[in-house]
């Protein structure tokens, strides 16, 4: 066989042929799904579990749509959010915050934890009943009694990582994170001591989530702050 038949022989066998120069491009269908690739290659069904990429999955419409509010308008901080939202319409935001809310995959397991029983104690109280001499409000006054969230606005808390929710809090302290005011978490956070912050992260992580758990579609009133992303009948006057 000639050099130049070998050569095409080989190119044909290892699949490296080229295309004709009139052969039709490969087509990529246009729905939300294929356009969230960027989302989701971050944002993953199967969670990351760490500080920088949260579960979004299953979270209320108007949360998820409120903070790609708050990455495109400044007042949260992560560079790669900011270029990923900042040019997208307050429409298309919706849409894309309505169908991260209607995707339930199975919730991640709970982590293991070093924390002592006295400060998983001290995590679950603040969670449960607060603390009331340091003005601070149960975790479940707002966020729900199964810590589901509350539709349309108010996040769940289960199924994070530590981590990140140590960072969130960090970013509250100093600033980082901001939300429409009155920015109530800004305002427990800067009640919160390291300890406390380290008993809540420590004692949420540990807790499982219930395969079948979606945001409740109401919560007692009035809440304990009033939250300036939160404008649904959720919120006492």
């Amino acid at each position: 066989m000639r050099s130049k038949d070998t050569m095409l022989a080989l190119l044909a066998g290892a699949g490296l042929m080229f295309h004709p120069a009139h052969a039709a491009p490969a087509t990529v269908s246009d729905t939300l799904e294929q356009r969230l690739k960027a989302c989701t290659a971050c944002h993953a069904p199967k969670d990351r579990h760490d500080a920088f990429f949260p579960r979004i999955a299953g979270k209320p419409a108007g949360y998820l749509y409120h903070q790609l509010l708050n990455f495109r308008d400044g007042r949260r901080q992560y560079p790669l959010m900011t270029y990923m939202v900042e040019h997208l319409p307050d429409a298309y935001l919706h849409e894309i915050a309505v169908y991260f809310s209607e995707q339930h995959p199975a919730p991640p397991p709970a982590q293991a934890s070093t924390a002592g029983a006295a400060v998983l104690a001290r995590g679950r109280q603040l969670v449960y009943t607060g603390d009331a001499a340091k003005k601070i409000p149960a975790c479940v006054s707002c966020h729900g009694e199964r810590l589901g969230g509350v539709a349309p606005a108010i996040p769940g808390l289960l199924g994070l990582p530590r981590d990140y929710i140590n960072a969130q809090f960090g970013a509250w302290k100093n600033g980082v994170r901001r939300a429409h005011a009155p920015d109530c978490m800004a305002q427990i956070a800067q009640q919160l001591s390291d300890a406390d912050v380290s008993a809540v992260s420590g004692w949420l992580s540990t807790q499982a989530t219930e395969a079948d758990a979606r945001p409740a579609g109401s919560i007692a009133l009035p809440l304990p702050l009033q939250c300036g992303s939160v404008s649904s009948p959720a919120v006492a006057p």
